[in-house]
C-alpha cells in the first residue's frame, strides 16, 4: 500500500477517535473499550523467540490484547497501540490462527503475521499517528540510551504551546 493512501486511509478511519491530553495509556483504552462496548483486557506474556510480539483476541463479551512483557515502555506502548489499531478497524484474520480454541468462544484472533499485509499496515500506521497525537504526554523513555536517542531524533517533541 502506497504510504501517502495509507495515510489518508488512517487519518480518516481514526478522525473521530478521542486522545486524551495529557495522553495516558489506560484513560485512552478505557475510552476504547466504552466506544466499543465492551471490556478490554491487557495480558503481559513471556515472549519466546519468534513468537509474536502483540496479539489482539476477541470473545464475545470483551477485547483481550496480549504484549511481550519484557519490552522496553516506548515499544510495549506502542505493541499495545498496535493491536488497538486491529480493535478500531474491527480487522479479521484471513484464516483460523488459534485452530484449538473452541470457534464459539473466540469471535476474533489477530495477530501480526507480516509488515506487508494491508490490515498491518493499517494498525502500524493508526499506532504511530496515535502515539503522534499523544506526543505532548510523558513518554515512557528506553532504558537503552539508543533507543531514546533514535526516538527523539525521529518523532521530535512539538516547541511549547504548539499543537
Amino acid at each position: 500500500m502506497r504510504l501517502r493512501r495509507l495515510e489518508r486511509q488512517c487519518r480518516r478511519l481514526i478522525a473521530d477517535v478521542e486522545v486524551p491530553e495529557p495522553f495516558e495509556l489506560s484513560a485512552f483504552l478505557s475510552y476504547v473499550a466504552a466506544r466499543r462496548g465492551r471490556d478490554l483486557h491487557l495480558h503481559p506474556q513471556p515472549a519466546p523467540a519468534g513468537a509474536p510480539c502483540g496479539l489482539w483476541l476477541a470473545t464475545d463479551t470483551a477485547d483481550h490484547v496480549f504484549f511481550a512483557a519484557g519490552t522496553d515502555p516506548m515499544h510495549r506502548r506502542h505493541i499495545i497501540l498496535h493491536e488497538v489499531g486491529h480493535i478500531l478497524c474491527d480487522h479479521r484474520a484471513p484464516g483460523l490462527v488459534l485452530p484449538d480454541l473452541d470457534p464459539s468462544t473466540v469471535a476474533r484472533v489477530l495477530r501480526r503475521s507480516t509488515y506487508s499485509a494491508p490490515q498491518e499496515q493499517v494498525a502500524e500506521m493508526i499506532a504511530t499517528m496515535i502515539s503522534g497525537r499523544a506526543l505532548r504526554a510523558p513518554e515512557p523513555r528506553s532504558a537503552d540510551p539508543l533507543l531514546q536517542g533514535l526516538h527523539e531524533a525521529l518523532i521530535p517533541r512539538p516547541a511549547h504551546g504548539l499543537r
